[in-house]
């Protein structure tokens, strides 16, 4: 099973779903879906597997996320989405494990590194790796940025108490979550870019696990 044309393929697929969005175009295309774009995508997860596994030292689990949009509680009604994600997550026996992410969207081609969202021990374990570790944790996330990531900006507008509203650290005490990505050419090559951008942001997951696990 080959991806080359994995990123074209998704843009292509999501560009005409994008412009008709319905169950019956869904139907009648959906071959393409499973063949085009699901199978070279299940093909990718486990072949930057193994990569990843002796990156982390750890068993990695994979996940492509499914087509379909959760619309319960969406005022927005429309039936799929229009962007093919997956991510790969270290399987240690921290509380929380990092993910490495890949997605390919109507504007966007990315990958990074991260947790989405801190579960709420790990949260506390964040804020106060922050406060006691500040210049460890800022060395690492700005190496990071020098590589040339984007961190998620933070869901806080203010640090939280008890801690100092003029931390050195406050942008990653407002943060709940900490995700790293960069953009992807359209004409990437798979699975290299990708394991190159996993290399240069695992410093940051590493950080993650260990903070997850204190």
């Amino acid at each position: 099973m080959t991806y080359a044309t994995l990123i074209s393929d998704a843009k292509t697929f999501y560009t005409a779903l994008n412009a008709d969005n319905t169950k019956a175009w869904w139907q009648e295309h959906k071959a393409t879906y499973d063949d085009n774009l699901k199978a070279p995508a299940l093909a990718l997860l486990e072949d930057v597997t193994s990569p990843l596994s002796e990156l982390a030292d750890a068993p990695i689990k994979t996940k492509l996320f499914r087509p379909h949009r959760d619309v319960r509680f969406s005022k927005d009604k429309t039936p799929y989405n229009t962007h093919l994600h997956m991510m790969w997550q270290t399987d240690t026996d921290a509380p929380q494990n990092p993910v490495f992410f890949f997605g390919v969207g109507l504007e966007y081609v990315t990958a990074g590194v991260g947790m989405m969202g801190f579960d709420k021990p790990v949260l506390a374990n964040w804020r106060k790796m922050v406060d006691l570790d500040t210049d460890r944790i800022l060395r690492i996330v700005g190496d990071i940025e020098k590589a040339g990531f984007e961190l998620r900006e933070p869901e806080l507008k203010r640090v939280p108490a008890p801690f100092d509203k003029d931390h050195e650290a406050g942008r990653l005490l407002r943060m709940k979550g900490v995700t790293a990505s960069q953009e992807l050419s359209p004409n990437a090559k798979l699975p290299d870019a990708l394991v190159a951008i996993f290399r240069e942001g695992w410093p940051l997951n590493a950080m993650l696990l260990s903070v997850a696990a204190a």
